[in-house]
């Protein structure tokens, strides 16, 4: 895998794909600077060489040029973070650009507006990839958030840079973390799902049995394999036409000698609400009108004692509805083990939006052994598809 440690940039326009999609608020300023700063690495190494960098990257999803979308809001951030001043060209391509790619000097940055103020970019479309193409002499694709995407900026441009090109560091970590978890990651391999929907992670589920010695199920996705199990789930969340799928994915664990483990107990409501009624009850008998919101006190025993004995520890989405108070301790408990374990030794993965959100919210961030920036390239890579963006750097 080339990354950027394998290149001396000294002299060099590095033309960065970074992923700068960062949400802000009604006066336009970046509200969470996690990305920004996961880019600085990359960024640093090729200012140190004595390179310059062309940034580019989009916000939003615009569909004509909204200002709203303008990647000069963002500038003064990334000044802050990176401790430079950031150069903005008002478009990504064009005489503007050309001019201010041009005249780039060694030890500057400059920031390009929103690629996607131009459908070309999402279109993957050949002629604008070549354009951006001109704007540098070597190009890094260090957004793991789009590596999913045959975009122009993060696929189709890489073949205009047959040989100029590599692996940003976020990006390269981003492949290790993962490889670690499906190919290399020491025994006990243990892979924690949450989240509501069974559907939604069938081909994680398939893609992972043949790489994990534990499975952890919970959240919304537990009453389907309960009540496929025969057991009654009351009013929660359940799937109906994904039982049998349910039982299929129970049989095949077992046949790779999987150890399943789902809630055993679970924290009730009688309404989907931060103030219901709540009772503690067996997984297989919730009363009629009351919803599994979170795993028990039994639970979160059981499943702390199996994070403790895993070396390789994946976690992708909660136990329960942590976004309100009281039901978010089984979420809170999965990420004190996980933290715990961390710090014997374990590799603990975090992806997947709500897992992330979870652990920022509640101050896991530097407990664990990486959380992942990109939530559908993750999803993506964990279901074993081999992501454009990665594909086109390592051909």
């Amino acid at each position: 895998m080339k990354t950027i440690q394998n290149v001396n940039f000294k002299n060099t326009k590095a033309l960065i794909r970074v992923d700068f999609n960062v949400p802000l608020n009604s006066q336009f300023e970046v509200t969470d600077d996690t990305r920004i700063v996961s880019a600085k690495p990359t960024i640093l190494k090729v200012l140190e060489d004595g390179g310059s960098c062309i940034l580019m990257s989009h916000l939003g999803r615009p569909t004509a040029q909204e200002p709203e979308f303008s990647l000069r809001h963002i500038v003064s951030t990334l000044e802050t973070v990176l401790g430079v001043q950031v150069l903005f060209a008002n478009d990504c391509v064009g005489d503007e650009a050309q001019a201010a790619a041009d005249d780039l000097q060694p030890g500057q940055v400059l920031l390009l507006e929103n690629l996607r103020y131009h459908d070309e970019e999402t279109k993957g479309n050949h002629g604008f990839a070549e354009k951006l193409s001109k704007l540098g002499g070597f190009y890094i694709n260090d957004a793991f958030g789009t590596a999913h995407r045959a975009h122009a900026s993060t696929t189709i441009i890489a073949q205009f840079f047959p040989e100029n090109k590599c692996f940003g560091s976020l990006l390269a970590q981003e492949i290790d973390s993962i490889d670690k978890v499906m190919q290399t990651g020491e025994k006990p391999v243990l892979a924690i799902l949450g989240g509501a929907k069974v559907s939604s992670k069938i081909t994680i589920i398939d893609n992972i049995l043949d790489k994990v010695d534990h499975l952890i199920i919970g959240g919304g996705m537990t009453f389907t394999f309960v009540k496929a199990l025969g057991g009654h789930v009351g009013d929660s969340i359940c799937e109906d036409d994904k039982m049998e799928l349910a039982l299929e994915i129970l049989e095949k664990a077992k046949s790779k000698n999987v150890q399943i483990h789902v809630p055993v107990d679970v924290l009730a409501a009688d309404d989907f609400s931060n103030e219901a009624n709540t009772q503690i009850v067996d997984v297989r008998a919730i009363p009629e009108n009351w919803q599994g919101l979170d795993c028990g006190p039994k639970s979160k025993a059981i499943f702390n004692e199996v994070v403790q004995q895993c070396k390789t520890i994946l976690w992708n989405g909660p136990l329960g509805v942590f976004e309100m108070e009281t039901f978010s301790s089984g979420t809170i408990a999965l990420g004190d083990s996980i933290a715990e374990a961390t710090k014997n030794g374990a590799f603990s993965l975090v992806g997947g939006g709500d897992s992330v959100a979870a652990v920022k919210q509640f101050g896991f961030e530097n407990k664990v052994s990486y959380v992942s920036t990109g939530g559908g390239a993750m999803l993506e890579s964990l279901e074993g598809k081999i992501l454009p963006g990665i594909a086109a750097i390592s051909e």
